[in-house]
């Protein structure tokens, strides 16, 4: 951050934020007395014996938040910039994990994995929005697609664990390198790529969480298969000429290509409806019929 500090703390107090995260800090221990913002809680996890690096959250004083750890072996996951706060919910409104992580560009293998097992555990926690510089310039988030193993090894690790990422438009040198995951696709809107922060070369990266749903009770919107014309739906995918689509076509975009078809058959097909789900993790469609039956 070194000479970007003042200007961050006239942004946030500007702007009115009411949370900050920082990728590349380059703090150390000399810099404890100069990084506090009036007003906001600094949660930090500096680079470990080397320079350079390092993430940060500020986080306004009156919003309730702990740091969270995810760290399966301390000795495993001394290398991952990583950063994972709970914001508490406000009144019946549900807690949301923010993590903010920062990926070296020569940033070998083994540690891309141990990130993946915390990204694992994370992603099974109910609302997570995790932002940051993934330094993944050869993926292309378009057509969904990677050019070497290791953004093709991320890409699989965002599927395994439902994670929807929703940075658009390019973030650094006309490359998309900074993203937002989540994984509830809701949670996030309102997203902006503008402005530098001093001479930083990647642009700013603004959103809201939404924090509308209630912890215990939601509406579920579910299909209603029962309604459901699947005549219509088996002859609309019929009718698609699958090999001359799927020619030439990869793994990742003839899937994306098959998703895209079914889905919109899927719309005309098979009507929506709302369903009261309360507070458990059990699936909509799980019935208690089928759970008898299952016992």
């Amino acid at each position: 951050m070194g000479n970007k500090q003042e200007e961050l703390e006239a942004t946030v107090l500007l702007e009115r934020y009411d949370a900050v995260a920082i990728t590349e800090t380059w703090w150390d221990e000399s810099h404890d007395w100069s990084v506090a913002i009036k007003g906001c809680k600094l949660f930090r996890r500096d680079r470990r014996r080397r320079r350079g690096g390092g993430v940060a959250l500020y986080v306004k004083e009156w919003i309730e938040s702990e740091e969270m750890s995810l760290k399966l072996s301390l000795m495993s996951d001394e290398r991952v910039e990583s950063l994972w706060v709970r914001i508490k919910g406000q009144a019946n409104m549900r807690d949301t994990v923010v993590g903010i992580y920062y990926r070296p560009p020569d940033q070998d293998g083994e540690v891309d994995e141990t990130f993946y097992n915390q990204l694992q555990v994370a992603s099974q926690l109910q609302a997570l929005v995790l932002v940051g510089d993934f330094n993944y310039p050869g993926i292309c988030w378009k057509d969904y697609t990677a050019r070497n193993i290791q953004s093709e090894r991320f890409l699989q690790c965002t599927d395994d664990n439902f994670l929807t990422q929703l940075v658009e438009e390019p973030t650094g040198r006309e490359a998309l390198l900074d993203l937002v995951l989540t994984n509830k696709e809701e949670l996030v809107e309102d997203i902006k790529v503008e402005g530098n922060l001093g001479c930083s070369d990647h642009g700013k990266i603004e959103f809201r969480i939404v924090g509308s749903t209630h912890k215990t009770i939601s509406r579920t919107e579910t299909l209603y298969f029962k309604r459901a014309n699947f005549v219509l739906f088996k002859k609309l995918l019929g009718e698609i000429p699958w090999a001359r689509a799927l020619k030439g076509k990869g793994a990742q975009e003839s899937w994306a290509i098959f998703k895209h078809c079914f889905l919109q058959a899927q719309d005309q097909c098979i009507p929506n409806s709302k369903k009261l789900s309360k507070g458990s993790r059990r699936p909509v469609w799980l019935s208690r019929d089928l759970l008898k039956k299952l016992k």
